[in-house]
């Protein structure tokens, strides 16, 4: 909800200061109104408000996008860059551990295999019946996400 109201109203005072701006500029252009240090001076203010609110409501937003996981990065953590999914299923078995993804894991978490163990357990509970890599690269790939 938060989220809205920041993008409403960065977007309103987008607009009003869009229209204001205009305005005075088309004055100034048709000779209605003079050029002096007031008119400049307001001109020059419509133009930092209109551009600070600019950025700050696409920083908001792409803000709110890198919080937001994708679909792809939810079903199939990556830890070499390609999705689960489409590695070489035949290097491992489904049910023994890669251990560089346990390796990778458990220096991420500067050496706690305990804390590793029990992340990776949750990640089994939540998602029952994959294959024991899938869950560390979950793990990983979580870690990996909410440090950036």
């Amino acid at each position: 909800m938060g989220h809205k109201i920041v993008v409403f109203t960065a977007t309103f005072i987008l607009f009003i200061s869009g229209l204001l701006l205009g305005y005075v500029i088309s004055q100034l252009v048709l000779g209605f109104l003079p050029l002096n240090l007031i008119t400049f001076l307001g001109a020059f203010s419509l133009i930092i408000i209109f551009g600070i609110v600019y950025y700050a409501l696409f920083w908001d937003l792409k803000k709110q996008q890198s919080q937001s996981p994708s679909l792809a990065g939810i079903n199939s953590p990556s830890v070499d860059g390609m999705p689960y999914n489409k590695r070489n299923k035949e290097n491992q078995p489904s049910g023994t551990l890669n251990p560089s993804l346990e390796n990778k894991l458990v220096s991420l978490l500067n050496g706690d295999v305990n804390v590793a163990e029990r992340l990776v357990n949750q990640v089994k509970q939540d998602y029952p019946g994959m294959p024991e890599n899938w869950y560390w690269e979950r793990v990983i790939a979580d870690l990996e996400r909410d440090r950036r």
